[in-house]
């Protein structure tokens, strides 16, 4: 049998491409997330079925048989589940595999169902009570009977639901021989009401996860995701209910469960979704239900006081139409810190009987990382007893891992938060409007919401004149914030004290080369050590095109100089493109240099198109985007539009000429005169 599909192969097919080296044929579909989905969905695989039949390959024959009608409602349902319950896009693959073993030369159909919204399982709704006899909500009881082998694979901002079918004839096994859409439709073939105890979470409803009949199939563990079968592989139910807390069970999957939850949680960077995947880990399989309390991080301090409170941010039951009551009694009752100190073993937590009954028994983990209590953990299970010794230590267990986990999260959007202030401080708060020219800026830092090394500015200089400026500071992050805070703010004071250009450039190069010089006085200062005088100043330099537009009447003249920077284009209203200046030193780099400028004057549909180098040097291979004049050819197509057009249809240019995305920072300011 062939690997079972995982989301990082499922992302990273490009469309129209063979899904497997022997070249079988797939198809591929991004859904709205609407109620039209399904349908659509079914049309996509019943069409490519059907072509498919017709190829003549080994075994395609049976594609036009139950086969087909199977994998269309496996396909409805599972793009129905994903649109009502994550309510995001959908992307579906629909694909042939073949077949290995004792029937050789077989086809397997699978079906891959993606969301964006990681955080919300595939609804099951088996444990709900009936309410009449509804005709939905067996969705996963129907893909469990139909399909050969089905899961569900996470991975960061998505979470795909795939099954894999096979012909009737060599699907057939205990408990499924005889199925077909109809009979799963009722429940048919399935043992004990519908629920096929190799898949039963020992609550009477199908896992949420991961369901594979044959468990020698193959799963990868790409970079990025997680598959649920190990996890379940380890922690497979006991025939009775209460093997949930045999200790012979527990000892047995517990390495692998906290293996499987360790790479779950990593690398997560939301605090919210932390929280989320912990009670799906945790329910049904070592308790009915759990909730997790954040400390705020006021709150989360070492002294345990100040602060609002801690938040309810997650609460999961294994029956879903219990969470929100719970949720509602839980939040009247948060827990309360231990005497003593933050400790992470377990207490006990007042049982919600207001919402699941008398009889259960709860208990709290604190969640502590680094000495600080980030929030508390708390599951609870129905039923008079305790809690065995071995579900304590293993919940403890894994208490630790989601502490870290919520505390790398918080790491990361402190870190966040700081970059996108200093990159708001970095930039202009608004664009100056001169009277006669439309301005249009495309600013794509390439980490969003980091700093950036590329800025722009467009300001009043006083005396009707205005200047813009587009630069590229050397170096990334906090390096060129420096740089850029330094730069940015200079070319505004020495413009409206009145310089010319030309002037401006000269100041503004001394002025870096001078900050360079005490920058690295003061380090040599501040080293020990005999290599610290030896290393001499750190250049700080840039490029950058810098400019002044004065109206008239009947147009604008424009005063320009382009230091180490990318030479601006001049598009006419009749599709001419020339070059605007011409090439001079970075700045920041020689002492001795002299800028000069260059004058030009824009007629009304004349239009100033000024870019950064992650425009021109944009790559596809070996190829740059500017290479034989690509950028003023781009820019000659778009004679007739206005400025904001032109700047738009310059990005997407840029972003179709490669096919990952652009590696570099990208700005660029169009000036057109009215």
């Amino acid at each position: 049998m062939g690997a079972i599909p995982t989301q990082r192969e499922t992302l990273s097919r490009a469309g129209g491409a063979p899904a497997r080296a022997g070249g079988l044929p797939h198809a591929r579909a991004i859904l709205a997330g609407s109620s039209l989905a399904p349908g659509a969905a079914r049309d996509l695989v019943r069409t490519s079925l059907s072509e498919w039949a017709a190829t003549g390959l080994p075994g395609a024959v049976k594609l036009r048989e139950r086969l087909a009608e199977d994998a269309i409602l496996v396909v409805s349902e599972l793009v129905t589940n994903a649109v009502v319950h994550a309510g995001t896009e959908v992307e579906l693959v629909c694909r042939l595999e073949a077949e290995s073993g004792p029937s050789d030369g077989g086809l397997a159909v699978v079906v891959e169902v993606c969301d964006r919204h990681p955080s919300r399982t595939p609804r099951d709704h088996a444990a709900d009570p009936p309410h009449g006899t509804p005709e939905h909500g067996r969705g996963l009881r129907l893909v469990a009977t139909l399909a050969d082998a089905w899961g569900v694979t996470y991975r960061r901002g998505a979470k795909t639901v795939w099954a894999r079918l096979l012909p009737a004839a060599e699907s057939a096994e205990p408990g499924f021989a005889g199925g077909g859409a109809a009979q799963a439709a009722e429940g048919g073939g399935m043992p004990d009401g519908g629920v096929d105890p190799e898949c039963d979470d020992g609550h009477g409803h199908v896992s949420d996860h991961t369901c594979d009949p044959h468990p020698d199939h193959g799963y990868d563990h790409g970079y990025g995701h997680v598959d649920f079968s190990g996890l379940l592989d380890a922690f497979a139910p006991a025939p009775e209910p209460s093997g949930r807390g045999d200790p012979d069970w527990l000892n047995r999957g517990a390495l692998s469960f906290l293996a499987e939850a360790s790479d779950l949680l990593a690398g997560q960077l939301d605090e919210d979704l932390v929280a989320a995947l912990t009670g799906q880990l945790l329910v049904p399989r070592l308790a009915d239900w759990c909730a997790v309390w954040l400390e705020d991080e006021v709150s989360g301090r070492g002294d345990w006081s100040g602060g609002p409170g801690p938040r309810l941010a997650r609460v999961w039951h294994g029956s879903e139409n219990r969470i929100e009551e719970l949720r509602r009694t839980l939040d009247k009752d948060p827990p309360c810190p231990p005497d003593g100190g933050p400790r992470s073993g377990p207490e006990p937590y007042p049982w919600p009987a207001t919402a699941l009954g008398p009889d259960g028994v709860s208990l709290a983990y604190r969640l502590i990382a680094g000495g600080r209590p980030l929030g508390t953990l708390v599951l609870g299970r129905a039923g008079p007893g305790v809690f065995p010794d071995e579900v304590t230590g293993l919940v403890e267990d894994l208490g630790r891992r989601v502490a870290l986990a919520i505390g790398a999260a918080r790491q990361y959007a402190r870190q966040a938060t700081i970059s996108a202030v200093l990159q708001r401080g970095l930039l202009p708060g608004a664009v100056a409007q001169i009277p006669g020219v439309c301005s249009a800026l495309v600013y794509e830092p390439r980490e969003q919401g980091g700093p950036s090394g590329d800025f722009y500015d467009l300001f009043p200089a006083g005396d009707g004149r205005w200047c813009f400026a587009v630069g590229d500071v050397q170096g990334k992050g906090p390096e060129a914030a420096v740089v850029i805070g330094l730069a940015r703010p200079w070319l505004r004071l020495l413009a409206r004290e009145g310089y010319g250009v030309a002037d401006v450039l000269d100041r503004l190069n001394q002025l870096l080369l001078d900050d360079a010089t005490e920058a690295a006085d003061a380090a040599a200062r501040a080293f020990v050590g005999p290599a610290g005088p030896a290393d001499g100043p750190q250049t700080r330099f840039l490029s950058l095109l810098y400019g002044e537009l004065a109206p008239f009447e009947g147009g604008i003249r424009c005063t320009l100089a382009s230091a180490g920077h990318p030479l601006p284009l001049l598009l006419g209203p009749d599709g001419a493109v020339a070059t605007a200046g011409r090439p001079q030193t970075l700045l920041g780099v020689v002492e001795d240099v002299v800028y000069t400028c260059h004058s030009l004057e824009l007629r009304p549909g004349d239009s100033l198109l000024c870019v950064t180098d992650g425009v021109t040097e944009r790559r596809s291979g070996l190829r740059q985007f500017d290479d034989e004049d690509g950028l003023a050819t781009a820019l000659a197509g778009c004679a007739g539009l206005d400025a904001e057009l032109i700047a738009e249809r310059i990005r997407q240019l840029v972003h179709e000429f490669g096919e990952e995305p652009p590696d570099d920072d990208l700005a660029l300011l169009v000036l057109q005169a009215e």
